[in-house]
């Protein structure tokens, strides 16, 4: 079985699972605890918090809050930092952003919505336009979840402070977290990561905030996390995080030329005749999503996975919505058509070159037969 689905989840890192266990059978005490055994996982829970931030932050100026899931931390976010005024984000957002908004607008607040470009990335001028001195929160994704389209968050950032000051920047970075070089800057307010995109495992996510910045909580009981985020911390997936991340960030340049290497060979032996690709240049090296028009994604999802290949037609989320059409590559400018036929092939620094050949081949073919008998 080949998988190219790898931006709705990755594979657990054996290792890590494996170097956490003893969370599970030994050291399984609630770090809450005042015995010795608790204060003790409450100390490797601090321990994983630090080094999980140090990867793309300076530890003095961001913390970090556990989360049971990416979206968790959006929300978190969102709810947290929406406080007045109008709030600012983007068509392009993972649908935990964009679910967000909806809700914010049910509630009385105004959500201005930027534009995309054709490849997915925000349009910026469209971004800033909509920033006034009323804007609470600018919400961004770092990469996109659909096309791979990668946005400067840190120039974003940066040139949304020089035009209020006062409005926290927020930035989806679950695509990019372990996979995309990069760090934090003081202008980045808040930065949601998922560990089951990076080797981790699913039920575990945080949120990387600015040091004193203030937001409000939502689930409350305990006051874990510092009163952020009550509930007893999932220790386990929060050390198999922490020993995943750490694991990635070790070979995070040289995965990257990896990934680029295998998506340019898919990219050249993909048949440009039955293939519209919708990735720019500016995309990760871990996403390449193409069209074929005329034809439903969802045939050739099913039809591949006959064939043994595994890939995506977009965000795995987004398939609990029931839309035929995708709302993000719709923003793209991408007519009707071609959308329906949208296919997303998602890397890992783990596949093969033979898997890209064979991946390749199994698409074209079973596009290229369906093209036959609907001529």
């Amino acid at each position: 079985m080949i998988y190219f689905d790898n931006a709705a989840t990755t594979k657990p890192n054996v290792e890590c699972l494996k170097k956490a266990e003893k969370y599970l059978y030994n050291d399984y005490f609630n770090p809450s605890a005042l015995y010795t055994e608790g204060y003790s996982v409450q100390l490797d829970l601090r321990e994983a918090r630090k080094n999980i931030i140090k990867n793309i932050a300076d530890s003095e100026r961001f913390d970090l809050l556990f989360t049971s899931c990416g979206t968790e931390a959006d929300n978190t976010a969102i709810f947290g930092g929406a406080k007045r005024g109008n709030v600012v984000t983007t068509a392009g957002e993972h649908s935990a952003v964009y679910a967000c908004m909806n809700e914010l607008k049910q509630r009385g607040t105004e959500v201005r919505l930027a534009a995309l470009n054709a490849d997915g990335s925000v349009n910026a001028d469209s971004l800033l336009n909509l920033v006034d001195e009323k804007t609470s929160l600018v919400s961004v994704i770092h990469v996109s979840n659909e096309t791979g389209a990668v946005n400067d968050i840190a120039r974003l950032a940066a040139a949304v402070k020089k035009k209020n000051k006062y409005t926290l920047f927020h930035s989806d970075g679950v695509q990019a977290y372990g996979k995309i070089p990069f760090r934090l800057t003081c202008d980045i307010d808040m930065y949601s990561v998922s560990a089951h995109k990076i080797g981790g495992i699913k039920g575990c996510g945080a949120l990387i905030k600015r040091k004193n910045l203030i937001i409000k909580p939502f689930i409350f009981g305990g006051g874990q996390e510092n009163g952020l985020r009550s509930g007893t911390e999932n220790v386990f997936g929060i050390k198999v995080f922490e020993y995943a991340a750490e694991a990635r960030y070790a070979h995070i340049a040289d995965d990257f030329k990896k990934a680029e290497a295998l998506r340019a060979l898919l990219k050249s032996k993909l048949d440009k005749s039955l293939f519209t690709e919708i990735s720019g240049e500016n995309c990760s090296p871990y996403i390449l999503t193409v069209g074929a028009d005329g034809l439903r994604g969802e045939t050739i999802l099913h039809e591949a996975n006959d064939n043994g290949l595994i890939i995506g037609t977009g965000s795995a989320c987004a398939s609990n919505e029931k839309k035929r059409y995708s709302r993000t590559i719709l923003a793209c400018g991408v007519g009707e058509k071609l959308a329906d036929g949208i296919l997303r092939l998602s890397l890992c620094a783990d596949n093969t070159d033979d898997e890209v050949l064979r991946a390749a081949e199994i698409l074209n073919r079973i596009v290229k037969n369906r093209k036959e008998i609907m001529a």
